[in-house]
């Protein structure tokens, strides 16, 4: 399921002239950049090319980096990071209530853990967690704010092979019915492949190719007819298949 096309026409995110520099060393070098309204994009690119620079960029977490330009986004954003960060000292409950208010929280925190499929796990310590339900409180955290932008910064890296594949799909059935703007960050070309519509890889300071995925979902890495896409991102990344 698409996006409706009058929704795809609002950004949600957009960046002008965008730079970020540490201790003198240009990161980010004047990205120009809109993310559409219910948007799947991934970010993709080499360790230090700014990928997680330009993610807390958006989510207003840089504020000790020098920076310029212009950027606009959502109020409510959530972000997702490699870590779970759950506290814990706190149970699964009350790690995904962090921050919110309201007479119904606790009952839209419950909801939020059924979904990502962690229903009768709300009075559970973190460390009762595996690696891949921990995510998926992380998630469910990020949910029950009901955010308009979702910004992940590789959130399966420290998983298994077949958790990760899990989690893509759970991701995605989120995405399909909450429909937030996403940006994830990602250092594999499958997973962008498999779960983005549009795929950014930025090189240099700067976004050096902007690649709309035009196949249906689901979608597997083994597909034959995503090999064009997956050639043409590694070609951007300086990677050959033989080194892939």
């Amino acid at each position: 399921m698409a996006p409706h096309t009058e929704q795809l026409t609002r950004p949600a995110v957009s960046l002008r002239g965008l730079t970020r520099s540490f201790e003198g060393r240009t990161v980010l070098d004047g990205i120009d950049l809109d993310l559409p309204a219910g948007q799947f994009t991934a970010l993709l690119g080499h360790s230090g090319s700014g990928k997680s620079t330009l993610l807390r960029a958006i989510a207003g977490l840089d504020h000790k980096v020098a920076g310029s330009g212009e950027l606009s986004a959502p109020q409510r954003v959530s972000v997702v990071f490699q870590d779970s960060r759950l506290l814990p000292w706190r149970r699964v409950l009350d790690n995904v209530l962090l921050g919110t208010n309201g007479k119904d929280a606790a009952d839209r925190g419950r909801a939020a853990l059924a979904e990502v499929g962690l229903k009768g796990r709300e009075r559970a310590w973190p460390s009762e967690l595996s690696g891949g339900e921990a995510q998926r409180a992380a998630l469910a955290r990020s949910l029950v704010r009901e955010p308009e932008l979702l910004l992940a910064d590789e959130p399966f890296g420290a998983l298994d092979a077949l958790t990760r594949i899990r989690m893509h799909g759970l991701l995605r059935r989120l995405w399909q019915h909450h429909r937030p703007s996403v940006l994830l960050v990602t250092h594999d070309v499958d997973e962008a492949i498999v779960l983005a519509d549009r795929v950014l890889v930025l090189d240099n300071g700067r976004i050096g190719l902007d690649l709309t995925i035009d196949r249906p979902h689901p979608r597997s890495h083994r597909d034959p007819l995503l090999g064009e896409y997956r050639e043409r991102l590694l070609a951007a990344l300086g990677v050959t298949e033989d080194l892939a």
